[in-house]
């Protein structure tokens, strides 16, 4: 039986560590001009059986006998992206190390990896980190040792930390505890407190993973014949196109046909030349062949549409079968729906995690796609104002909006690189164009309206009386009935006029002209100082119930209208 390495996705939030404790690994094996060697940007680490038995005396001591060759860590840039890579039929990641820094536990972009941890069903580690930063912390080699031999201030504070970190988790759906008091590590997250700084607890760390993949993970390891891989990023070195990619199965030589999925027709194109990752470092060397699991670049002889995060596989037997299911690959990650938002993302890994979140909080999506946001993802999204006017949105997650493209009124574009972000501004987008739809209807119904006087600007007395007016609060529009400080009726709004232009309605702050029929400015309104716009029981007590949707002023307004109702009127009943 034939094992793989143990593909490790390093993950967490920005600055919890997860290079450093990379280089914790690596130590001063890195090697630096290799040559040959390509320096690459997507950080892996192949680390090799030796190199772990080396770091950890903890599994010889323990008379472990390892079966694995060692590790492939992927370091992750700190978005969902890299998280979320995924190979055909599950998560590219066999395990997870998420890092999380003891005195600031779970972050927002921690939860948001949790989250796709969880959805994924990938199992997972705790390197909580940063044990140094603990007052009076006194490290040792082995973080068992040093939590059980620290000064009584120090272990109450390191107590404390973790008890709120595990109530944290737990929140989440996982419970935990410190690796050494796990008896049964199906049921519990086990937690390794380390520092990348000191190197306390480094090789437990790796013990512990040791140990997973051991007992857990001989099954999936195991490689088959065909190769297959997972495209990380295609980029421009030298006038030659290189994908740069994870082989997670078989292995790939020089001049296999390969097939990459996509969003057209799958692409299928040969390996011209392979380079593959060197042990413990940060550069390529060429080689004729690699064996699974390794980072590799590719130079492909046809790279037109090939998307980061696109699966691939060598291609033999029926090439028509794998062909079929390839198409469908990518169709059944874009389950979409007949309407909705607009998404897209820069990658096949993280348009999955962004599809991931969203259908957890209920949102529906219209389209999905790798790339900038061009301008038929505005004309879709403006199509929708039609529809439904919450969908009127592009989500862009790490991608940026295309020169050209104008944005058309009343579309909205939210963009970042963290997804917990996009989806948290979504969603208050959402309530806020909904508060708004609904105020909209509620004073396409009625308005609330309050009026100072202004009787230095009486521009005609009568038929019709036209005068100057100050908006107080609300606003008002042609065709309102008004009514005076005392409750009594004056007339319905005939027209308004702002700076000598002809308008429909006017907001609070303006001063504006405004013409009432059949009264006579000097005998119904020479000693009325203030108007209000006339409103029913009914229309009243939908304004209340929306309270939450109305300004202090506008409040206001509505209180003052109700006292003159009821003086006015018996009937009228709050």
């Amino acid at each position: 039986m034939h094992l793989r390495q143990p593909i490790v996705t390093v993950c967490g939030h920005v600055d919890h560590g997860k290079t450093s404790l990379l280089d914790c690994f690596r130590g001063t094996s890195v090697q630096a001009g290799e040559a040959g060697g390509i320096t690459q940007r997507i950080s892996f680490t192949k680390y090799p059986r030796e190199q772990i038995e080396k770091v950890c005396p903890l599994i010889k001591k323990a008379g472990i006998i390892l079966d694995i060759p060692g590790f492939l860590f992927i370091d992750t840039p700190g978005h969902a992206a890299f998280t979320n890579l995924r190979k055909r039929g599950g998560s590219l990641a066999d395990l997870a190390i998420l890092v999380v820094s003891i005195k600031e536990g779970i972050k927002p972009q921690t939860a948001e990896v949790i989250q796709i941890l969880k959805a994924h069903k990938t199992p997972f580690v705790i390197a909580l980190n940063k044990v140094d930063s603990i007052s009076g912390w006194h490290s040792q080699a082995l973080a068992r040792e040093s939590v059980h031999q620290q000064a009584p201030h120090a272990r109450q504070e390191f107590d404390l930390e973790l008890a709120q970190f595990q109530g944290s988790l737990h929140e989440h759906g996982f419970e935990s505890d410190v690796y050494w008091e796990i008896p049964d590590f199906t049921k519990k997250v086990a937690i390794v407190p380390c520092s990348a700084k000191t190197k306390e607890g480094i090789s437990e760390l790796l013990f512990v993973l040791s140990g997973l993949c051991q007992k857990f993970l001989k099954e999936r390891l195991q490689v088959s014949l065909e190769a297959k891989g997972v495209i990380l990023e295609v980029k421009k070195e030298k006038s030659q196109h290189w994908a740069e990619a994870i082989l997670y199965d078989g292995v790939l030589k020089e001049g296999d046909e390969i097939i990459v999925a996509s969003f057209q027709d799958p692409v299928i194109t040969k390996v011209r030349a392979l380079a593959e990752i060197l042990p413990l470092s940060q550069k390529y060397a060429s080689v004729r062949e690699v064996a699974a699991a390794s980072g590799v670049k590719i130079q492909l002889t046809e790279s037109e549409n090939i998307l980061p995060g696109m699966p691939f596989q060598q291609l033999t037997g029926n090439k028509e079968a794998t062909h079929a299911a390839f198409k469908r690959e990518v169709t059944n990650v874009l389950e979409l729906d007949r309407q909705g938002i607009i998404i897209k993302a820069d990658s096949l890994g993280s348009l999955e995690a962004l599809l991931t979140l969203l259908r957890q909080e209920h949102i529906q999506i219209l389209k999905a796609g790798i790339g900038p946001i061009t301008k038929s993802d505005l004309n879709s999204a403006q199509a929708n104002l039609e529809i439904n006017p919450l969908d009127a949105i592009v989500i862009g997650f790490n991608v940026p909006i295309e020169q050209d493209s104008i944005m058309p009124k009343g579309v909205k574009i939210l963009s970042n690189t963290v997804i917990y972000k996009l989806i948290e501004d979504l969603g208050l987008w959402r309530k806020e164009k909904q508060d708004a739809l609904l105020k909209e209807k509620l004073m396409s119904l009625a308005t609330i309206s309050k009026l100072e006087i202004l009787p230095q600007y009486v521009f005609r007395n009568s038929n019709p009386a036209i005068f100057g007016v100050r908006v107080l609060a609300g606003k008002i529009k042609v065709g309102i009935p008004l009514i005076d400080e005392q409750g009594e009726e004056v007339a319905r709004v005939k027209s308004l006029q702002h700076e000598k232009t002809t308008v429909s309605e006017a907001t609070e702050g303006q001063e504006l002209a405004l013409a009432l029929p059949g009264i006579a400015f000097d005998r119904r309104l020479k000693d009325v100082r203030i108007l209000y716009a006339n409103i029913s029981a009914s229309q009243f007590k939908q304004f209340k119930k929306h309270k939450d949707l109305l300004t202090a002023k506008e409040l206001q307004v509505l209180q003052e209208f109700a006292d003159l109702k009821q003086k006015t009127d018996s009937s009228w009943v709050i």
